[in-house]
């Protein structure tokens, strides 16, 4: 077996099993904008832990707390012995896997793959909150961007890799100011979580140099534009109705990233 080939199975390995691990951490972040995290089942059982399936052991016994309402939830089985309060596992493992299965066979064996499939769960995390409430939380937002300048700080000081740390800092600092002035502009279109997912993303994106940027960048916008406009055509939206744009945001990235390294 090849190193390039142990390296993709690697990746779709560690893809699947941290993409299981998300459906917990996907409902409790689930909230509506101005709601706290969801600490507990639609039964009112605590959820305690942020990694793993979203099962309610309790639930499952069929234990009802006293005067608990059981809400109706879009991912939640109905009835009294329900069990399963979350998305389940197999479409984040299957994302995941994907994902860093693209980005391995793009990057190869250079040491900024380290950084990319650490960064990857995280992503599909926000795109998949974002797409279920239209909210990116600041709990993942900020340290995204954070853990993004800080592994690959530590990676260019590792032979091999193909990147440059001072553009990824710019990109950081360039996408954000962008970002930002759209938010100023329009802030019912460009919400302040997308400015601050935009820090993470240029980081990623600065790494690979300014026309990775731009094209990961442009990406972004054509794709939210392309399903903005087909929604209109459906007549599922008007021209100003609001999306999640988290989700086009991240995917423009993961393809800047994917051609930039493809390119390195």
């Amino acid at each position: 077996m090849s190193v390039d080939v142990l390296v993709l199975l690697v990746a779709v390995l560690w893809g699947a099993a941290a993409g299981a691990l998300l459906p917990r951490a996907t409902y409790r972040f689930s909230a509506p904008a101005g709601e706290p995290w969801r600490d507990a089942c639609p039964a009112a059982h605590p959820v305690r832990g942020w990694l793993g399936p979203a099962r309610c052991g309790r639930c499952a016994d069929g234990a009802v707390p006293a005067g608990a309402v059981r809400r109706r939830d879009r991912t939640a089985a109905e009835g009294p012995a329900s069990a399963s309060y979350g998305p389940g596992a197999a479409v984040p493992a299957v994302v995941t896997a994907l994902v860093c299965a693209a980005l391995a066979a793009a990057t190869g064996t250079r040491p900024e793959l380290a950084v990319w499939l650490l960064l990857a769960p995280a992503g599909v995390l926000l795109a998949l909150v974002d797409l279920r409430v239209r909210r990116l939380p600041d709990p993942l937002t900020l340290p995204l961007a954070g853990a993004a300048l800080a592994l690959l700080g530590v990676t260019a000081l590792v032979p091999e890799h193909a990147g440059e740390w001072t553009t990824a800092l710019l990109g950081t600092l360039a996408l954000g100011a962008g970002y930002f002035v759209l938010h100023l502009i329009n802030p019912a279109g460009m919400a302040f979580g997308d400015v601050k997912l935009a820090l993470g993303a240029g980081a990623a994106l600065g790494w690979y140099g300014w026309p990775t940027l731009m094209l990961g960048t442009f990406a972004g916008f054509l794709l939210g534009a392309v399903y903005g406009g087909v929604l209109v055509l459906a007549g599922r939206a008007g021209r100003r109705t609001a999306i999640a744009f988290g989700p086009f945001l991240l995917t423009g990235a993961f393809l800047g990233v994917l051609a930039g390294a493809y390119a390195a």
